[in-house]
């Protein structure tokens, strides 16, 4: 009678231990194809953002406009003789000529950020 109480308990704990090995095996499995998935989805997700960038740049650029006709140009001036700073915000080309002051051309100022 021992002998048969030992063997189901030996039998009963190989059998809670090939379950629990299973679900083991089970989680691995599931745990590999979660971060095969979450792999496949995060390349899609780059080669989208990719996709997309670069039909932003293939876009042409718009037309110049024609001759004559005003630009927005953001360009400081300063004159060297006297400090006096002007702020060009217009003008017909995109790099005009520097404006005179004190009979003498007036310098570029490096663009400070706003």
């Amino acid at each position: 009678m021992t002998v048969a109480r030992g063997a189901t308990a030996a039998l009963d704990l190989c059998v809670a231990l090939d379950a629990a090995a299973s679900g083991f095996v089970l989680a691995v499995a599931l745990g590999t194809v979660l971060k095969a998935l979450a792999a496949a989805l995060g390349g899609l997700a780059i080669l989208w953002l990719g996709i997309l960038m670069l039909r932003v740049l293939s876009q042409p650029q718009p037309e110049p406009p024609p001759p004559g006709e005003l630009r927005k140009v953001r360009i400081t001036y300063r004159c060297s003789l006297c400090g006096t700073e002007v702020r060009m915000t217009i003008a017909p080309l995109e790099d005009p000529e520097p404006p005179r002051h004190c009979g003498e051309e007036m310098s570029v100022m490096a663009p400070i950020e706003d």
